[in-house]
């Protein structure tokens, strides 16, 4: 990815995937929310309530999966001094805040009807809660200096440390007694869900996975741009 550390280069290649990007996270959500919404059937226990899953489960994975992008730009950026890595970095954190956040209220929605309750210190619940105040955290370290260096250095052993809680996430389920149900599509001996819910279930995570990239592109872009309003403000300043 060093190919890519000069912002001029990123840019061109950021503006070419950009459109395609945005039009396939269109499409993709519009064809998973009909079959979510339309084209699927209810759940034979949970009944219409299950279609909650449709946005549920694959904000969940995206909480994930932004987070470990997270990390390892932080990595790069501390290890290897990627000079986009830490715009990587500060630019996916609110969109995986934002995702984990869904997860929590959709999960709480689900719950109720199925638990009896909105919320309960459940493995699984309380570890992604953690998760969603790692990323609040990432966000005020960022932000906490005037030294931008220095906030990115600090928010980077933030988001490496906080690594740790991913793996308790995923396997909350099978380590402890939980009331949330284990892993359904993500298995070794193949998804426990019927297809008529699986293939809605894929085109939501496709098309969540590219709005994530799709905005991650456009907050990226503007902070490079920000980047040069600075550096050209403090060299009028020095001049």
């Amino acid at each position: 990815m060093h190919r890519f550390a000069n912002p001029s280069r990123f840019l061109r290649a950021a503006n070419a995937v950009l459109p395609w990007c945005a039009g396939l996270t269109v499409l993709l959500l519009a064809a998973g929310l009909y079959f979510a919404l339309l084209g699927s059937p209810p759940d034979y226990q949970q009944g219409e309530t299950v279609r909650i899953m449709y946005i549920h489960v694959p904000s969940a994975w995206m909480a994930l999966f932004v987070y470990g992008c997270m990390a390892a730009a932080s990595a790069s950026a501390l290890i290897w001094r990627h000079p986009l890595a830490d715009l990587i970095a500060k630019s996916a954190a609110p969109i995986g805040a934002g995702f984990t956040l869904i997860c929590l209220l959709t999960g709480s929605l689900w719950g109720k009807p199925m638990w009896g309750a909105w919320w309960v210190w459940d493995a699984r619940l309380t570890s992604v809660l953690v998760l969603f105040f790692l990323y609040l955290g990432y966000i005020a370290l960022v932000n906490a200096f005037d030294d931008p260096v220095r906030g990115y250095r600090a928010a980077g052993i933030l988001a490496l440390v906080g690594v740790v809680n991913l793996p308790i996430i995923k396997f909350s389920v099978d380590w402890w007694n939980t009331l949330h149900q284990p892993a359904s599509v993500m298995r070794l001996d193949g998804p426990a869900i019927h297809p008529a819910m699986l293939w809605p279930l894929l085109l939501m995570a496709g098309g969540f996975m590219l709005f994530f990239v799709t905005v991650l592109i456009l907050r990226v872009r503007g902070e490079i741009a920000a980047a040069k309003v600075r550096n050209l403000q403090l060299s009028l300043a020095r001049g």
